[in-house]
C-alpha cells in the first residue's frame, strides 16, 4: 500500500466505522440486536479495534502505549463497563424511569420517526448534556476537582476516554434519554456512534477525517487541544463527540497539541486520581490539626 493510499484510508476510518455501526444496528438479526450482551460487546470492540490501529499508524511517538498505561486504561474500561454502568442505572436511569411512569410521560411519536432520525436525535440529546456537564466541570471548582484527573493524562490513547475520577465518570454518564421512548436499537446505535467518535478523539492514530466530519464530530486534533498543558487552553472544544456544539455556543478553537497534561504534566496514579477531589479538604484538615497541636 502506497503512503498516499494509506493516509487516505486512515482518514476515512472514523466515518467508515460510523457507517459500520449504523449498518449493524439497522440490519443485524433480531436475536443479536436484542441480546443483553450485544451492546457491551460492541462498545468494547470499538476501542479494541482503534487500539490496534495505534500500532499500525500512530500519530505521536510520545503517546506510544506502554505496559503501565495499558493496564491502567484497561482497569478504567472495566470499571466503567461494570461499576459505573451499574451506578448510572441504579442512581439515575431507574429513578428517571420511575418518574416517567408516575407522571405518565409518554413520547410514542419518537418511535414513529425514521430510524436514522431517531439515532441522530438520541445522539444529539445525549451529547448536549455531555457538553454542558463538561463545560460546567471546567468552570466551577467543585466539578473541576472531579474532572482534573482526566487532564493529568500525559498521553492520549484509544481507552483514555474512560480514565478519570469515578465521580466524574458517573456525572458524565448522566442523561435524560430514559424519559423518552426511542426504539431500543436506535438508542444503542447512538451510544455506539458516540463511542466511535470519542474513541478516535482520544486515540493515538494518524487520522485526519474529511472536512464535513470534523465540522460536526470531535477529532483528535480538537480534543488534543482541549488537553493542552495550561488550564486556560483547555477551556474550549468541550464536545465529547459533537464538536458542532462548540461551534454553536462559541467555545470552538482550531489547533492541535502534541503535549498534554496539567501541573507540569504530572501523571497521577490511580490512587491519586481517586482522592484528587478531596485533596483540598484533606489539606485543610491537616492544617487545622497541625494548628491545634501544642507547641
Amino acid at each position: 500500500m502506497s503512503s498516499h493510499i494509506k493516509e487516505r484510508a486512515f482518514d476515512l476510518l472514523p466515518p467508515a466505522m460510523i457507517v459500520a455501526v449504523l449498518l449493524f444496528w439497522s440490519s443485524a438479526p433480531a436475536a443479536l440486536l436484542h441480546s443483553a450482551w450485544t451492546l457491551p460487546v460492541v462498545a468494547l470492540l470499538i476501542p479494541a479495534i482503534v487500539l490496534g490501529l495505534e500500532f499500525v499508524h500512530e500519530r505521536h511517538a510520545g503517546w506510544r502505549l506502554n505496559r503501565r498505561e495499558f493496564f491502567t486504561d484497561l482497569f478504567y474500561v472495566a470499571l466503567s463497563a461494570t461499576v459505573i454502568s451499574w451506578l448510572s442505572t441504579k442512581l439515575a436511569e431507574d429513578p428517571l424511569l420511575a418518574l416517567k411512569a408516575s407522571l405518565g410521560i409518554a413520547t410514542p411519536w419518537l418511535e414513529q420517526l425514521p430510524w436514522l432520525v431517531q439515532v441522530a436525535l438520541a445522539f444529539t440529546i445525549f451529547e448536549f448534556g455531555q457538553y454542558w456537564m463538561h463545560r460546567l466541570m471546567h468552570n466551577w471548582t467543585p466539578f473541576w476537582l472531579t474532572h482534573a484527573p482526566h487532564h493529568h493524562l500525559t498521553q492520549l490513547n484509544a481507552m483514555k476516554g474512560a480514565v478519570g475520577n469515578p465521580l466524574e465518570l458517573f456525572l458524565i454518564s448522566l442523561s435524560v434519554l430514559a424519559l423518552m421512548d426511542f426504539d431500543t436499537t436506535a438508542l444503542f446505535a447512538a451510544f455506539n456512534l458516540g463511542g466511535v467518535v470519542s474513541t478516535f478523539a482520544h486515540a493515538n492514530v494518524r487520522s485526519n477525517p474529511p472536512i464535513w466530519y470534523s465540522f460536526v464530530f470531535t477529532t483528535i486534533s480538537h480534543h488534543s487541544l482541549h488537553h493542552s498543558t495550561d488550564y486556560e487552553s483547555t477551556r474550549c472544544n468541550y464536545g465529547n463527540s459533537l464538536i458542532l456544539l462548540d461551534r454553536i455556543f462559541g467555545t470552538y478553537r482550531e489547533g492541535e497539541s502534541a503535549l498534554v497534561g496539567q501541573d507540569e504534566r504530572k501523571r497521577l496514579s490511580i490512587r491519586e486520581q481517586w482522592i484528587f477531589p478531596f485533596v483540598p479538604l484533606i489539606d485543610w484538615w491537616k492544617a487545622r490539626r497541625a494548628k491545634a497541636q501544642p507547641t
